[in-house]
């Protein structure tokens, strides 16, 4: 007798356009995947899969850290150029640390390299934390100028060259960094295995611990939120120190794969990885997305690319299609947050 209502309830809540737009990210790649799959017959296969994921874990790691500053309100435009730096720093001590006055050169283990890499990462995001958190140095002018100053230090590092040859040598005990970019764990690339842990860590992070109620409360209200007792200052240095982490990793799986690093490596990945993250559904204002979500939108936009080359799209229709995409993302975001902030 009671259950009639409540289905009946339940019926009248089942919207489908409402299912469409939540789940847009998800039903987008099942679309991407499904039309690939009947225009080419290599499109379909799991090593061809595994080539497009290991693509898709730059973008990945990227927009994951992304993601965190956008929680908060903010936006990280010097990703792409941390990563090139994050490379150009490891390939830097990959070729050895002359000390002059003692005339020898170091050559570090590689998991030195790779830590010493992260904290250079850190470093970086620190410094927009602080510029943003300390000094409200507005987070666009503030990572915009660090998207030069990264850059220009990797040109300056590298004087506009390349550091090709990171394999190192066993008599200097420095090998294996092209372990990141070219073995596998069970037929799985290292590098989606590295974008599977760190994705997870940020997702128990924003969903299981009391940082992630700080992250969408900053993003939500931050005067409230401050007034509230979160500690707004260090939640945002935090998420800055994350991404800059973020890119750092990416530079390491990316120097590893391409076996050099650059200065030129990374160039619009900010893009890109904003891209992964509004597609996924995540609101540019912030307090509100989700790592799956960005997840998503990552695949959504390598596995698109990655298509378009496999039919022989041509490099100026691929930016059309990718752009397209973006803008058809933000103006889905518009409808779904605009509906809900008149309600």
């Amino acid at each position: 007798m009671t259950q009639a209502p409540v289905a009946t309830s339940a019926w009248r809540r089942f919207n489908p356009g409402r299912i469409l737009l939540q789940g847009r990210a998800f039903f987008a790649l099942i679309t991407i995947i499904a039309v690939f799959s009947l225009l080419s017959p290599h499109y379909f296969t799991i090593s061809n899969f595994l080539t497009m994921s290991s693509h898709v874990a730059i973008f990945g790691l990227l927009s994951v850290g992304m993601l965190m500053v956008i929680l908060t309100g903010g936006i990280d435009l010097s990703v792409g150029s941390v990563l090139a730096v994050s490379g150009v720093f490891a390939g830097f001590l990959m070729q050895g640390i002359e000390i002059q006055s003692a005339g020898v050169i170091l050559y570090p283990p590689v998991w030195a390299v790779a830590i010493l890499t992260l904290g250079f990462g850190a470093f970086i995001g620190a410094i927009n934390g602080i510029l943003v958190a300390v000094f409200k140095v507005p987070a666009f002018v503030a990572t915009l100028g660090m998207l030069y100053v990264a850059r220009g230090v990797a040109l300056l590092m590298t004087n506009g060259l390349t550091y090709n040859n990171l394999g190192g040598s066993s008599a200097l005990g420095n090998t294996g960094f092209d372990w990141l970019g070219f073995n596998r764990l069970a037929g799985v690339p290292i590098g989606i295995i590295i974008l599977a842990v760190v994705s997870l860590l940020a997702a128990l992070l924003i969903s299981r611990t009391a940082f992630g109620r700080w992250l969408y409360a900053t993003g939500g209200n931050h005067r409230a939120a401050e007034l509230s007792g979160v500690p707004t200052r260090r939640v945002t240095i935090s998420v800055y120190v994350f991404s800059g982490m973020c890119a750092a990793i990416a530079g390491l799986v990316l120097s590893s794969q391409l076996t050099s690093a650059g200065p030129t490596a990374g160039f619009t990945y900010e893009l890109t990885a904003i891209a992964g993250v509004v597609i996924g559904g995540a609101a540019l204002a912030g307090g509100r997305g989700t790592v799956r979500g960005t997840l998503l939108g990552a695949f959504v936009i390598g596995f698109l690319a990655d298509g378009l080359v496999i039919i022989g799209v041509s490099e100026y229709w691929q930016q059309v299609f990718t752009g397209s995409v973006i803008v058809l993302a933000v103006l889905l975001n518009s409808l779904e947050y605009g509906g809900r902030r008149t309600s």
